[in-house]
């Protein structure tokens, strides 16, 4: 495999906190600064939940990856928006199930990069690998990712709790079109977003926050989460809230019944 060059420490803006490393804070690692401490902490005051709704959304990637790689005989997958390596990995479910199976991630935060070694520890038999690359920049990742992924052969496309980091005005609606169009039939495109409409005063509080560290947090009602599926065949049980998306498929899962406000689904393009 390609060997990754970290990258150095100034690469890394510690001066305001970044989603990737927020996320890593809310799941318990280690990976983070004192500025995503900061902003993680405002929002779990808020929120006391918000980190139970980040191992979930790592939950409900494992499972449809579990079911995608297994049932429905997925080999290839793009993770945009991958995050820092928490274990299991995307990768470590697919080649789990499929040992041939390629994975490629995709992030845009250079701590992200900086633990890619970890990444990439895949099966022999499959390939892994990571792109430094932003959403916004899908002409790139498809370019790139070209070199791993068989355009002509299913792809799983996976964006888990990435697109509520997009606002509307940067075309979040028309990049995620951009990279299924690329993709062939029998793909799937697999998403979890935040909720605008499930306690909509709350959310516009954590808005709000996240607005105060320079991050843009983008709530989307079930109707907005749809139209990323335009086009496409959604599997049962649709866009439900994170949790009730095959529950059956968790492994290792521990649930208290808490709400989780998060939108996931699951489709294929036909």
């Amino acid at each position: 495999m390609e060997e990754i060059t970290p990258p150095s420490v100034d690469r890394i803006d510690t001066s305001k906190p970044h989603p990737a490393r927020v996320y890593d804070w809310f799941l318990g690692g280690k990976d983070n600064y004192p500025v995503d401490e900061e902003l993680g902490r405002q929002i779990v005051a808020l929120e006391p939940q918000s980190k139970y709704a980040a191992q979930h959304n790592r939950w409900f990637m494992q499972r449809a990856t579990r079911h995608l790689a297994g049932a429905a005989g997925a080999r290839q997958f793009l993770d945009i928006g991958s995050g820092i390596p928490t274990e299991p990995n995307l990768h470590r479910i697919a080649q789990g199930a499929a040992p041939d199976a390629r994975v490629v991630y995709v992030d845009n935060d250079p701590i992200v990069l900086a633990h890619a070694g970890a990444l990439l520890r895949g099966t022999p038999e499959g390939r892994t690998q990571y792109l430094s690359a932003d959403v916004r920049e899908p002409e790139k990742i498809l370019e790139l990712a070209a070199n791993i992924l068989e355009f002509d052969r299913p792809v799983t496309l996976s964006l888990i709790a990435l697109l509520h980091f997009v606002p509307d005005s940067d075309g979040a609606h028309d990049l995620v079109r951009t990279l299924v169009d690329a993709l062939p039939s029998g793909s799937h495109l697999v998403l979890s977003q935040l909720a605008g409409d499930y306690d909509p005063e709350r959310t516009r509080e954590a808005v709000a926050m996240y607005a105060a560290g320079g991050v843009t947090l983008v709530p989307r009602s079930r109707e907005e989460m749809g139209r990323f599926f335009d086009g496409l065949d959604l599997l049962e049980p649709g866009i439900v809230w994170l949790p009730d998306w095959h529950a059956e498929l968790g492994v290792d899962e521990v649930r208290n019944g808490s709400p989780v406000p998060l939108y996931a689904g699951v489709a294929r393009k036909p």
